[in-house]
């Protein structure tokens, strides 16, 4: 009995509302998509969409930058001492300014855009923290850390080699190599689906953690959500505008992103103590 009243209770009522509506949603999508998403990219792409570009050279930063915060905080945790904290953002700034070195040197300029971008999320993360205890944002932490293992490495990476899709840029003038999302085609060199630039639009949306736990307005805490989810769809819409991904290959990445999420805030808070 003890155990069947575990299962009952293991997600809570409101993140079971939200589980069953990313379910819903995803399911729901994916059908639609899987009839009508060459129609879709044949419709609003435009390969010299601005929106696209941005999303294109900027879509990625941010959840470099909160990957690296996460981090950090889940080493300077350990510390009761708050400046010693702090010591755990410098094997991230290091790496950021390795990636800027590299970037300078290859000439890149999306490495030396994002390299700069995550550096000053660094900074930023830093001054605003600086007084305050990092075991604050252990959940947020652990989130990020894990939805970028199990999300943006295991199944973006693994999935894109496995179904070998073709990128609607890179479709023949008569379509004849464009697959349905549901039809993997084995590694081909192609690597359409799922996006990955979704996957770190999305990433950012556990930021809304953060922002919960600050002391401002209501309708301040509502704009910033509004914001970062706003950004998390402008990123893995602006794929498709360019023709980079389809509707289908956004919208895995991001729902798995989202539903990951919710499961490990809901084990968190359920097991009433951080990993």
């Amino acid at each position: 009995m003890a155990d069947l009243k575990f299962e009952m209770k293991w997600i809570s009522r409101k993140y079971k509302l939200l589980f069953f509506l990313i379910i819903v949603s995803w399911i729901s999508l994916a059908i639609i998509f899987g009839l009508f998403d060459l129609q879709i990219s044949q419709f609003i792409v435009n390969s010299d969409s601005i929106a696209g570009e941005f999303g294109r050279d900027f879509g990625e930063a941010p959840g470099y930058g909160l990957i690296g915060i996460s981090i950090a905080i889940l080493i300077g945790k350990n510390y009761k001492d708050l400046r010693k904290q702090k010591l755990g953002l410098i094997a991230p700034l290091i790496i950021g300014l390795i990636y800027l070195f590299v970037a300078i040197s290859s000439n890149s300029l999306k490495g030396i855009i994002d390299s700069l971008s995550i550096i000053t999320i660094f900074i930023l993360f830093f001054l605003i923290t600086i007084k305050k205890d990092w075991n604050d944002y252990k959940t947020f932490a652990w989130v990020i850390f894990i939805v970028t293992i199990l999300n943006v490495i295991l199944f973006v990476q693994i999935t894109k080699i496995v179904w070998g899709r073709v990128r609607y840029r890179d479709l023949l003038p008569g379509f004849e190599n464009y697959t349905p999302w549901f039809i993997p085609r084995g590694p081909t060199g192609n690597k359409s689906f799922p996006s990955g630039h979704s996957a770190m639009g999305f990433i950012t949306i556990p930021l809304i953690l953060i922002i919960n736990r600050l002391k401002i307005k209501k309708l301040y805490h509502c704009i910033l959500s509004f914001i970062i989810i706003g950004w998390a769809f402008f990123v893995a819409i602006s794929r498709v505008l360019i023709g980079a991904h389809f509707a289908s290959d956004i919208l895995f990445s991001a729902e798995m992103s989202l539903m990951l999420t919710v499961l490990i805030i809901n084990y968190i808070h359920n097991k009433k103590k951080l990993l």
